[in-house]
């Protein structure tokens, strides 16, 4: 007499255990190649990264307006103050994310002509970005209080003494 297989084959429990755990295994591993998501800081950092950037713009273009040789010369190191802090930051975007560093600037679409920048429009904008970089300072620890500090300085040095001109009260 011929036995017919059923239609349904037996599955024993020590299948179900195995085909559960190999699943387990194999959802284990897929999560872990996706990769993390970025740090929060690391939206901070890059509008800490833009506006280095446009800092140092600014003092370039301030400084090519033709102002008095000793102002010229001290937006000229300033725009190269805000470039290595752009930097510093670029760098440090890429270590937290392992990736070219993110930035949020948003480009203008329209092309108005504008008057060149004084050195009072630079001096502003390093007011801004001393006190931006001085409050992110507070919310961080570490390596990244200590560049947001320094670059919170850097600017209020350069703003309050580098750019005044002699015997102007501030």
């Amino acid at each position: 007499m011929f036995h017919v297989p059923s239609a349904s084959p037996t599955v024993s429990r020590r299948r179900v255990l195995f085909g559960a755990a190999a699943l387990a295994l194999l959802g284990s591993t897929a999560t872990a190649c996706g990769s993390p998501p970025p740090p929060a800081e690391v939206d901070e950092l890059a509008a800490q990264l833009d506006r280095a950037r446009a800092d140092s713009q600014l003092a370039s273009d301030a400084a090519a307006a033709t102002p008095p040789p000793p102002t010229a010369q001290a937006l000229t190191a300033v725009a190269s103050e805000r470039s290595a802090h752009a930097q510093a930051l670029s760098d440090e975007l890429v270590r937290m994310v392992g990736k070219g560093a993110p930035t949020t600037t948003a480009t203008s679409t329209t092309a108005q002509p504008v008057s060149p920048p004084t050195t009072k429009d630079v001096i502003a904008a390093l007011r801004q970005s001393a006190d931006t970089a001085a409050e992110l300072a507070a919310k961080q620890s570490g390596y990244r209080a200590g560049l947001l500090g320094s670059i919170a300085a850097s600017c209020t040095a350069a703003y309050s003494v580098a750019l005044v001109p002699a015997g102007v009260p501030q």
